[in-house]
């Protein structure tokens, strides 16, 4: 679908903004986007690891329990459900930037509002709205990364992002280990765990004030004299020399729609991503928000599942950083299968252990290759589809793993109590395998392609100008 626009200025011509891009080497603008880009996922991580890790201290503090409790770790998946779809559309249509500085701010004022709930109602409602706004913060965090990146290096940077971000989980852990046993200032140490990622998220609002609007996004949309000058500045930088301007006497400019996600050109990937959203969620949050209470099952109590849980936490940023030098060089389809089935093996160890080392070893092991997995499929994702509906369609897809997450307290939890922990990582293993199996059948091949792919089969009218 296209919409008129005003004549518009002069733009690149020779090449597209997206060949410009895509031949750039990396410079100095790139890392501070990549950095920017990485601190906020920080906040996400951080607070999407939150309510898992403060269950245990919160069933005492407020005495919750069974469907409460399963409410509270549930709340701010299911605000990122909502959070994923709205504002991964309202990106498509405003812009990357706007986008963000949005959801972090919704994000950094509820979850400093939760911090001083007087009861459990009060801080699910708040877990839930947090959730709304950092609901989109992956889904536009890897769409501008794959958009201002040159394609043979984007996994390779997207994946230091991720290994910024992913010290969250750890930091969330260690932090509560810390605080949770204690008061500060007549407050209780697991609000301060809450006002420290508010504020956090707050400051890194403050930065990422200066990122520029993706360029894609802008040639998209018609704006081609402002993404001429973003891409020049990465020229200039890189010392090439920038082609000459001329008047380009036609534009398109579409509208995102959802039943693009079902062209006869994207079909399958849509299939097998909103297949592959559902079922990875199963495996990679049921560790980080039931890990807690699986150590409980198995007798430990608050302090020493705090302590198990932060150690096996180090395991996510080491597994991030793990894909930085491989993530370039290996098939990205390959890679998300193989440390799926590691995954799906040292959880099943974990369920299983009986001693202290394994349990440590083996949650270790877990988060370690739940990270290398989970770089992985943020670049994937963000590769599969055009500029005109990327963050729309990679928002439906993100919300649905947060459906899924939301859902897994409700469906494991009883699981666990009910069977014990072997038996709740053998059905994640059965989630893995399918998870397998349909990515190897549908996924399609990503490393080293261009972000600027069709816009499906259903060509829209261009609009001549003059």
């Amino acid at each position: 679908m296209s919409r008129s626009v005003a004549p518009p200025p002069p733009a690149t011509t020779g090449t597209t903004i997206g060949d410009r891009l895509d031949r750039l080497p990396i410079v100095a603008s790139h890392r501070t986007l990549t950095l920017l880009i990485g601190v906020g996922l920080f906040f996400d991580y951080f607070d999407s690891n939150l309510s898992g890790t403060v269950s245990r201290v919160l069933q005492t503090e407020f005495g919750i329990g069974g469907t409460t409790l399963m409410l509270f770790l549930a709340s701010g998946f299911i605000g990122q459900f909502f959070g994923s779809i709205f504002l991964g559309r309202f990106s498509d249509v405003v812009g990357r930037r706007r986008a963000f500085m949005i959801n972090l701010a919704v994000y950094s004022v509820f979850t400093l509002l939760g911090a001083f709930s007087p009861n459990a109602a009060w801080l699910i409602l708040t877990r839930f709205l947090a959730g709304v706004g950092i609901g989109a913060e992956q889904t536009l965090a890897d769409c501008y990364l794959t958009e201002v990146l040159p394609a043979r290096r984007r996994g390779r940077f997207i994946a230091w992002a991720y290994s910024l971000a992913f010290c969250g989980v750890p930091a969330v852990g260690f932090t509560a280990l810390w605080l949770a046993p204690r008061d500060f200032l007549g407050l209780a140490g697991w609000r301060w765990v809450f006002i420290i990622g508010a504020l956090g998220t707050a400051f890194i609002w403050i930065l990422r004030r200066r990122l520029v609007e993706s360029p894609r996004w802008l040639a998209e949309q018609g704006r081609q004299v402002e993404a001429d000058a973003v891409v020049r500045r990465f020229e200039q930088e890189a010392g090439i020399q920038s082609p000459a301007v001329t008047v380009d006497v036609t534009v398109t400019v579409r509208r995102p729609r959802y039943a693009s996600l079902f062209s006869p050109r994207y079909w399958r990937r849509t299939v097998a991503l909103w297949t592959f959203c559902l079922l990875s969620v199963t495996a990679y949050y049921g560790f980080g928000t039931l890990a807690p209470q699986v150590l409980a099952v198995k007798g430990f109590d608050v302090v020493q599942g705090l302590s198990f849980t932060a150690l096996s936490f180090l395991g996510y940023p080491v597994g991030s950083l793990l894909s930085v030098p491989i993530m370039d060089r290996v098939e990205r389809r390959t890679l998300i299968c193989v440390s799926a089935a590691l995954m799906a093996f040292s959880g099943l160890c974990f369920g299983f252990a009986g001693s202290v080392t394994v349990v440590v070893v083996a949650g270790f092991s877990y988060t370690l290759m739940s990270n290398l997995f989970s770089t992985a499929s943020h670049v994937y994702l963000a590769e599969q589809y055009p500029t005109a509906f990327r963050t729309t369609a990679a928002g439906a897809a993100y919300a649905l793993s947060r459906l899924s997450a939301a859902l897994l307290p409700f469906l494991l939890l009883p699981v666990l109590t009910g069977y014990g922990a072997g038996w709740l990582f053998t059905i994640i293993a059965t989630c893995v395998a399918v998870m397998i199996g349909v990515v190897l059948m549908l996924g399609a091949r990503t490393t080293g392609t261009s972000a600027d792919l069709p816009y499906g089969d259903d060509e829209p009218t261009r609009v001549g100008r003059t």
